[in-house]
């Protein structure tokens, strides 16, 4: 029989990034336009120096020698400029310009002046105003690992470099199935069935966690033949199948035998966390590895699964560290769960320095969910009382959301 201790949550979430990371994708060159949000699947080296030319950083003059000194033409940013022919010659140079070969310092144009008979006469400033071949990077220089979430900014350093494509790790496709014959798919709750609140919002965590969702399918029939013709329909364009519901063992939860039908390898079953402690993670056997996350069918209990194991596992597929969590100050008491970590919901105060545990926390309601930055983590055998820094575990928002 299949061990089902519960898992400590602290040790499930390792387990499950590490399952994610050994196996992240295979690399693949993307060009910069579509690069954002991926991650580096190999060092961004320097294409050459950077700067790869001495720059010009002002508007003004490159002189040679000793003044005054003699114009002999001007040059502009992207263009090659002649040297200059000797001591006493300088050209107009702008910003960005390449400065001239001989050329021994510039001079700012506010610095300078002009006499009647054109010669230019001025004082450089201490600190030269040009930019050196190399300043900022030596051709061949590493300049971001293996690993580097990619961001606008370094797609602007890789276009810098010359760089017109990256190789990054392929994305994680996941595809969500909802069980339950119970479930009604549009208008209000009644009669004994309710609306299903997963389909709608698990994609949307998904997205924020890095996956590409591929699709949702639901309500599947409670019967094991539609559970498993839904599961490998899931798996045939995905790396990662979420299932919501039937992770127990009641009279038409049919996760369990459905995993046991394709010869899938628990990676975690059941986490000592509440809410939240019946979700699995299982990796199925196949051409590559492949992998499926039951989360439970109350809906703040399987958002719980997602934090705690679809998150790392994610994290891992795409290359990315498992973030260390952040201490906070806990506004108020927060109680423990005996020998189970309980995830408190909480909202952050402006500052993100202090979290106040939110109402409406249910394993069934998403009130207290939608109120909330995150959950404070109260470890097993513990109590968090007002004051205490405590860990924090933060959704995945996006930029400006609540």
């Amino acid at each position: 029989m299949t061990d089902t201790t519960p898992v400590d949550w602290e040790q499930a979430r390792a387990l499950a990034y590490a399952a994610g990371r050994a196996a992240a994708g295979a690399a693949e060159r993307v060009p910069l336009a579509d690069a954002d949000g991926r991650t580096l699947a190999e060092p961004l080296r320097a294409l050459t120096d950077l700067p790869a030319f001495p720059t010009s950083s002002i508007d003004g003059w490159a002189v040679r020698g000793s003044g005054p000194w003699l114009p002999e033409g001007r040059v502009l940013a992207g263009g090659t400029p002649p040297p200059l022919s000797g001591d006493g010659a300088c050209v107009e140079i702008a910003t960005g310009a390449m400065v001239p070969a001989g050329a021994t310092a510039l001079i700012r144009i506010e610095d300078s002046a002009t006499g009647a008979d054109g010669r230019v006469t001025g004082e450089p400033r201490a600190i030269p105003d040009w930019r050196l071949p190399g300043e900022e990077a030596n051709r061949g220089e590493e300049l971001l690992p293996a690993g580097t979430a990619v961001d606008p900014a370094v797609i602007g350093v890789a276009a810098t470099c010359g760089y017109s494509s990256l190789a990054v790790l392929a994305e994680p496709r996941a595809a969500l199935l909802v069980f339950g014959d119970e479930l009604l798919t549009e208008g209000p709750p009644g009669a004994g069935r309710v609306r299903d609140s997963l389909g709608p919002q698990v994609p949307g965590w998904l997205r924020r966690y890095g996956a590409t969702v591929t699709g949702v399918t639901g309500p599947v029939k409670d019967t094991l033949a539609a559970h498993l013709d839904a599961i490998r329909d899931g798996l045939a364009g995905a790396d990662l199948v979420c299932t919501t519901g039937g992770t127990m063992h009641g009279p038409v939860d049919h996760l369990h035998p459905a995993l046991a039908e394709l010869g899938a390898e628990y990676i975690v079953n059941t986490v000592a966390v509440r809410p939240g402690f019946p979700m699995l993670l299982a990796r199925v056997p196949g051409d590559r590895p492949k992998f499926l996350a039951g989360l439970p069918g109350n809906p703040q209990s399987a958002v719980i699964a997602l934090v705690t194991l679809v998150a790392p596992l994610l994290a891992g597929l795409r290359g990315r560290p498992l973030p260390p969590l952040p201490q906070v100050e806990a506004a108020t008491d927060v109680p423990g769960r005996g020998d189970f970590t309980h995830l408190a919901l909480a909202r952050l105060d402006p500052a993100g320095r202090t979290a106040t545990p939110t109402g409406h926390v249910g394993s069934a309601m998403l009130r207290g969910l939608a109120n909330s930055h995150g959950f404070v983590v109260v470890r097993p055998g513990t109590r968090a009382a007002t004051g205490d820094l405590v860990p924090f575990l933060p959704l995945p928002l996006m930029p400006g959301e609540r």
